[in-house]
């Protein structure tokens, strides 16, 4: 395994298991955080960054809807959201080290 993909999985199952201490809210503010940082080194496009960012709006918004009904989540849906996070975990590093990247010399755009 070269050194990229094995920093990209150390980092991975790193944030898969901090994750999981702290719940879903924590994780989707994590992954934010990630995909942001990513934006601001230019590993992530500005493509990527609006794909990765509609991934985690429509996470929140089926946590919403199974909140929705009386606040509260079963073991069943909080199954099918760490499922949508960890899928989401996977995009993010998979975008992060795709060597598709923003020239240095080039100034951010959008989000």
């Amino acid at each position: 395994m070269n050194k990229i993909g094995l920093i990209a999985s150390t980092l991975l199952i790193a944030t898969t298991a901090a994750a999981s201490a702290h719940g879903i809210d924590g994780t989707q503010a994590r992954q934010a955080k990630v995909i942001e940082h990513g934006r601001e080194t230019g590993d992530i496009t500005w493509t990527e960054g609006v794909k990765l960012r509609a991934e985690q709006r429509r996470i929140a918004r089926r946590e919403s809807e199974l909140r929705n009904d009386d606040g509260y989540l079963s073991g069943s849906d909080r199954r099918e959201l760490r499922a949508m996070q960890k899928k989401a975990w996977k995009h993010i590093a998979h975008e992060k080290n795709d060597r598709w990247w923003r020239a240095w010399w080039l100034p951010r755009v959008g989000k």
